[in-house]
């Protein structure tokens, strides 16, 4: 798991000034609306451990529950570091759920490419290639990363998430409001689904 960077959390406070606190924006959520069973996963799209389990495990989940309606996913906002912020910006771009899911797979499988280096300008011309091979267009990305709205609803989530929820690491799991502490491996997530089904 990744540590949250402390840099990152003294930007966060000192955001938190800029931004007041409002209302948790709309997180990403895929699968039964009424499911029994919820998974929310807090995750930052520049921890290679929550690529590993976006690639690895979601799409198990997806095909045996998601898309039967079983379980519900989400997908919360928990970004360490400016790129990973920006990401969840181009994301948010996206007005279409089901796109929004397609972008963050895209972001996640490719994150080995956009996710290096510390210049956050080739950074963002890495993610606005995958937004565009996604159907965004650049002057929209631009207008997104330049809307204060979304840029306030992630770190509002992620401060929401870290006051509720005490997140020190990526990914961090709860299945229906208990921490899953178990390996991040999904033939274990999966026993912990089904105990409970």
């Amino acid at each position: 798991m990744i540590r949250v960077n402390k840099m990152f959390k003294r930007i966060l406070f000192l955001l938190l000034i800029v931004f007041p606190l409002t209302a948790e924006g709309k997180v990403l959520s895929m699968g039964g609306a009424d499911a029994k069973i919820t998974i929310k996963v807090f995750s930052s799209l520049t921890c290679p451990h929550c690529a590993n389990f976006h690639n690895n495990i979601f799409e198990n989940l997806k095909r045996e529950y998601l898309d039967k309606g079983t379980v519900k996913f989400e997908h919360h906002s928990f970004p360490l570091d400016l790129a990973a912020l920006n990401a969840e910006i181009i994301i948010r771009c996206q007005n279409n759920n089901l796109k929004s899911f397609q972008l963050l797979g895209e972001i996640y499988k490719k994150q080995k490419k956009w996710a290096v280096g510390s210049d956050i300008n080739i950074i963002n011309k890495s993610i606005f290639e995958i937004g565009a091979t996604n159907g965004l267009a650049k002057e929209e990305m631009n207008k997104c990363l330049k809307n204060d709205k979304f840029q306030e609803d992630v770190l509002n989530e992620r401060i929401e998430a870290q006051k509720k929820y005490k997140i020190s690491s990526t990914p961090t799991i709860y299945i229906n409001e208990n921490k899953y502490n178990g390996e991040h491996e999904y033939k274990d997530l999966k026993k912990e689904i089904d105990k409970l089904l």
